[in-house]
């Protein structure tokens, strides 16, 4: 007994050795490290204590602190800090990751004991914007697309591409791909972008387009933050609208309501901006239409009863400027009554460009002054190929998803070309995953969640939601990507990028060989030391 006793004394002192000298050793590498990064000839500064914001983002599920973060005041202080960490070596276990407006939902633009990179400290430097045949507008990577849509007004122009929502960096939504209801005409954000300038994992500055240093250009463009950390970019635009017609229309067949959207987005006279949303059990819809929206009939449309159903709402805009007033509500009757909606449920209302543009910040703000918008939000993007979107439909909504009363899920479809015109909008040099088809489906689960509660609206409810439906989609062999991906292993890895997961190897050797840049993908992992 006594021997036994002895053994485990020696054992518990070990162990208490053990962590007090990784205790020791973390704290001198961190003592290292911040001494190491003060050193450096930066015009912009680092953080090393107060940095809790940069463990949280959007999705307020994952939280890991980063050692330090850099606050940069140019570009020299992102490739300064770059070639210091490269220069280190694999042996750091030292990462870095650039972190825009934080709206990440799983973490990626974290830095686990490493260095986040804050790209809005960036912006407000020069926003230039070029006139002529073919304008464009030249801004910080850390700037926001409200504000680069204000800039270029001031002009008469704007982006061709946009998120729906637009407070967000250009770096942000350019290392995923920036996709709305103007991706059938104009393709996503990705597809709008003439030249970068990037630093690469070496700590390289290096300007790209299709004509110089194309490989990182395509790379870097939906490549996840894993080849170089967008710094700035050069943006096509057109001249922007003045107004725009905003139209909300239901359906209860699924299929009628796909048919309209496939057929929108291949006429050649169209709408400008066309999304699909699903709404299962929502009380009182017709009369919370009414606050922004004009029935087209008041008498049928207040007749309409959305309890306890499943529809399905296409959204639509068409642009105009004032001196098109007498003809656009023509235009309009003209598009619509191709379609196949229910009657009663057309609603219309007119607002300018930027009322529309920016109408999720505008929810938003009602969201946050409910203590909403800080809730976790277990997102889930998909795209499905448009021969899979039934069978996906059929078995989804209304049946594994019961109610859309904790977020919108939107559903719409986009063409990589138009066939009319042979114009293709999505250049497969990017590193952006499709699915085969010409038409595919971007299906977008958005709720909030409520963390401890055990209903409907509770956190783990809904991420059991999210893994039935990823469950089916794998079962039914239904060819389904992610959009903004969220994987654990590189096999799932491998897996979501198909025959082009060689390429993207092949890019992160070239441009990141040490895997330092956003680990928060756990895509690569950086080889640590242990000695």
């Amino acid at each position: 007994m006594k021997s036994n006793s002895s053994n485990i004394s020696f054992i518990r002192n070990s162990m208490s050795l053990i962590v007090c000298c990784m205790a020791i050793k973390l704290s001198l590498c961190f003592c290292s490290l911040e001494s190491s990064l003060r050193a450096l000839h930066v015009q912009g500064s680092f953080s090393f204590d107060g940095n809790e914001f940069a463990a949280k983002d959007f999705g307020n599920q994952i939280h890991f602190l980063p050692s330090a973060v850099l606050h940069p005041k140019k570009v020299s202080d992102i490739a300064i800090t770059m070639q210091h960490v490269w220069q280190m070596g694999s042996g750091s276990g030292l990462t870095i990751a650039a972190r825009g407006r934080g709206h990440s939902v799983q973490g990626q633009a974290q830095a686990p004991q490493g260095i986040v990179i804050n790209m809005e400290s960036l912006s407000g430097n020069e926003m230039t914007v070029h006139k002529g045949i073919f304008p464009y507008v030249d801004v910080s990577a850390g700037e926001l697309w409200i504000n680069i849509l204000h800039e270029c007004l001031k002009h008469g122009l704007a982006p061709k591409s946009w998120t729906d929502y637009l407070h967000l960096t250009v770096g942000g939504t350019l290392s995923n791909a920036g996709i709305s209801g103007q991706a059938f005409r104009h393709g996503p954000q990705i597809s709008n972008v003439h030249q970068l300038e990037v630093v690469t994992g070496k700590g390289e500055v290096t300007i790209c387009s299709e004509e110089q240093n194309a490989d990182l250009f395509h790379g870097v463009l939906g490549g996840l933050g894993q080849f170089g950390i967008i710094t700035r970019a050069r943006i096509a635009l057109e001249p922007a609208p003045k107004m725009v017609k905003w139209i909300r229309v239901l359906y209860l067949d699924f299929s009628t309501f796909a048919r309209d959207q496939e057929y929108l987005i291949s006429a050649e006279n169209t709408f400008d901006y066309i999304e699909g949303l699903v709404i299962i059990n929502k009380t009182g819809l017709v009369n919370y239409w009414r606050s922004s929206f004009n029935p087209q009939d008041p008498t049928q449309a207040s007749q309409f009863i959305s309890d306890g159903k499943t529809l399905f709402c296409l959204e639509l805009t068409k642009n105009f400027n004032l001196h098109e007033s007498d003809t656009i509500d023509m235009e309009v009757d003209s598009l619509l009554s191709q379609l196949n909606y229910i009657p009663s449920t057309l609603f219309i209302t007119e607002v300018s460009c930027v009322e529309f543009l920016d109408r999720v910040h505008t929810a938003e703000l009602k969201l946050r002054s409910k203590g909403i918008w800080d809730l976790p939000h277990p997102w889930l993007n998909l795209i499905i190929p448009k021969s899979q979107i039934n069978s996906f439909a059929n078995v989804v909504f209304g049946n594994i998803l019961t109610d859309t009363n904790n977020g919108p899920v939107l559903v719409y479809p986009v063409n990589k070309s138009n066939q009319l015109s042979f114009i293709f909008r999505w250049d497969n040099r990017t590193s952006f995953v499709l699915p085969e088809e010409d038409i595919f489906y971007l299906v977008a689960f958005l709720p909030h969640a409520v963390p401890l509660s055990i209903e409907h609206d509770g956190l783990q409810y809904i991420l059991g939601l999210n893994k039935r439906i990823l469950d089916f989609c794998e079962a039914a062999n239904l060819g389904v990507k992610q959009y903004l991906p969220h994987y654990t292993t590189q096999e799932e890895w491998k897996a979501h990028f198909g025959q082009r997961w060689e390429i993207f190897v092949q890019r992160k050797l070239a441009y990141d060989p040490l895997a330092i840049l956003a680990p928060g993908q756990r895509i690569f992992q950086k080889a640590v030391s242990i000695i």
